[in-house]
C-alpha cells in the first residue's frame, strides 16, 4: 500500500488547503521518522507541539491498545471512567474545579468565549458581550475562533464575523486598559503567542490583565492550546507567571496526538453551562481521556519538566553559538521546547525556504510566520536525538546562509 501512494496523489485527491512537504513520512518512533524511502530524519516539529512524548511511545500504546479492546465510544447521554478520571487528574493539578471535554484547540477555544458570553448574560445581561483580543493572535479556524484571532488574512472572506470583538496589540496593557469597559465580557490571551513567532507576554501584562478582569467584572481566558501540557517547561505556562485565569483551554500534546480538547474552569463559571446549552459528540470519548490520563501523568512529573527547561535552555544556547559563525537569526526568543528563531531582514519571508532545505538534510523543522524558524520537538527527546538534530540544523544553516 506506502509504494502505491505517492505525494501527487495528495494534489489530486485532496482539498488543497495545505501544502505538505514533498516527501510522505510512513513511520516514526521517539523523535526520529522514516519516509517512504526509507530516508531517517529528526523531528523537531513534534506534530506542532503535539507529539510531546515522541512518536508511538510505549507507555502510552499500552493504554491505547488495552482501552481500545474495552470501550472505543459511548457518546455524552452516558459517561465513562476513562473521562472522569482525567478530568478529576486536571482538577487535581491545576486551579480548575470543572472540566469539559472536546477534539480540538480550536473547539475549546469556542467553548470558553461561548461560556464567556453566557456568564455574562447569566450575571450582567446581554449588554456585557465585548470580547477583547490581541493583534497576530490566533485561536484556531471555526468562524467565532478566527474572528476573535487577531490576523485578517485568516477571517477575511467568510462573509459577516461576529460582532463585538476588538483587537489591540500583544503586550501593551495602555492599549487593553483604552478599550476594557463595563461591557466587556472576557480577555482572552496567549501566554506565548505561537503562529505569528513566538512572542512570550510579559509578567507584567498578564498580571496587569488580570487586574483589568477583576475591575470591570470580565474573564480572563488563558489559550494554552500550545503552551500547556509541559511545552514551556510547567505543565501549564500560567503556573509559571503566577496568573491565574478564568477559564484555560487545551488540546495539543494532552493526548500526544490523539485528537483531544479541554477548557477548564471554576464552579461558578461552569454553572452557565447547563444541560444542552453547548455540546459535542467525540468529547470525552473513551480511548482519547485512556491516553490523555497516561500522557498527563508522565507530562506533569516535576523532574520531567525540570528536563524540559535544561533542554530548552540547550538548544538556544547551540543555535546562538551557530549563529554567531553564520549570523541568519536576529533573535531565539521562547519557553521550554517552544522556541522560535526569527530571520534577519536580508532573509525576511524564507523561513519555509529553511525548513524546506533541512528536509534534505533529513531534519523537520516548522515555521512561526514567514519570517521565523519554530523548534517544538518532543518534550522527551533524548540528548543524543537533540544533538544530531542540531548538527543537522548546522549543516541547514551553513547552506542557506549560501
Amino acid at each position: 500500500m506506502t509504494q502505491q501512494i505517492t505525494r501527487s496523489d495528495f494534489d489530486q485527491y485532496l482539498v488543497q488547503n495545505y501544502s505538505p512537504a514533498d516527501f510522505i513520512p510512513v513511520k516514526g518512533k521517539d523523535s526520529r521518522v522514516w519516509d517512504q524511502q526509507g530516508k531517517e530524519y529528526i523531528d523537531l516539529t513534534g506534530g506542532i507541539a503535539v507529539n510531546a512524548l515522541g512518536h508511538c511511545p510505549d507507555e502510552l500504546l499500552e493504554v491505547l491498545q488495552q482501552q481500545g479492546a474495552t470501550l472505543w465510544h459511548s457518546s455524552n447521554w452516558f459517561t465513562s471512567e476513562p473521562t472522569i478520571a482525567l478530568a478529576k487528574t486536571l482538577v487535581e493539578k491545576t486551579f480548575a474545579e470543572r472540566v469539559m471535554f472536546v477534539n480540538s484547540g480550536a473547539e475549546a477555544n469556542e467553548a470558553a468565549l461561548k461560556l464567556a458570553r453566557r456568564y455574562a448574560v447569566d450575571h450582567f445581561g446581554y449588554q456585557k458581550s465585548k470580547i477583547i483580543s490581541f493583534k497576530q493572535s490566533f485561536h484556531g479556524r471555526t468562524l467565532f475562533t478566527v474572528s476573535v484571532g487577531g490576523q485578517a488574512k485568516y477571517s477575511d472572506g467568510f462573509g459577516p464575523k461576529p460582532a463585538d470583538i476588538i483587537h489591540v496589540p500583544f503586550n501593551d496593557l495602555d492599549a487593553v486598559k483604552a478599550v476594557i469597559d463595563d461591557h466587556t465580557c472576557a480577555i482572552i490571551v496567549e501566554p506565548i503567542q505561537g503562529e505569528s513567532g513566538i512572542l512570550p507576554a510579559t509578567p507584567e501584562f498578564l498580571q496587569g490583565l488580570r487586574q483589568l478582569c477583576d475591575q470591570h467584572q470580565a474573564l480572563l481566558i488563558f489559550d494554552e492550546v500550545q503552551t500547556g501540557v509541559g511545552r514551556t517547561g510547567y505543565f501549564y505556562t500560567y503556573m509559571k507567571y503566577n496568573v491565574i485565569p478564568d477559564i484555560l483551554t487545551s488540546a495539543k500534546a494532552l493526548a500526544n496526538g490523539f485528537p483531544i480538547g479541554a477548557m477548564m474552569t471554576t464552579h461558578k463559571i461552569a454553572a452557565s453551562f447547563k444541560p444542552g446549552v453547548h455540546g459535542t459528540t467525540f468529547g470525552g470519548n473513551p480511548l482519547a481521556c485512556a491516553v490523555a490520563k497516561k500522557a498527563v501523568d508522565i507530562i506533569s512529573d516535576e523532574t520531567f519538566l525540570q528536563q524540559v527547561r535544561a533542554k530548552s535552555e540547550l538548544i538556544k544556547q547551540t543555535i546562538a553559538q551557530f549563529n554567531q559563525q553564520t549570523p541568519i537569526f536576529s533573535q531565539i526568543r521562547g519557553e521550554g521546547l517552544l522556541i522560535g528563531a526569527e530571520l534577519i531582514e536580508k532573509y525576511h519571508g524564507k523561513a519555509m525556504d529553511f525548513c524546506h532545505l533541512a528536509n534534505q538534510f533529513g531534519l523537520m523543522l516548522l515555521v512561526a510566520g514567514p519570517n521565523v524558524v519554530r523548534l517544538a520537538p518532543a518534550l522527551n527527546i533524548s540528548v543524543p536525538e537533540l544533538e544530531e538534530g542540531l548538527a543537522k540544523f548546522a549543516k541547514t544553516l551553513t547552506e542557506f546562509a549560501k
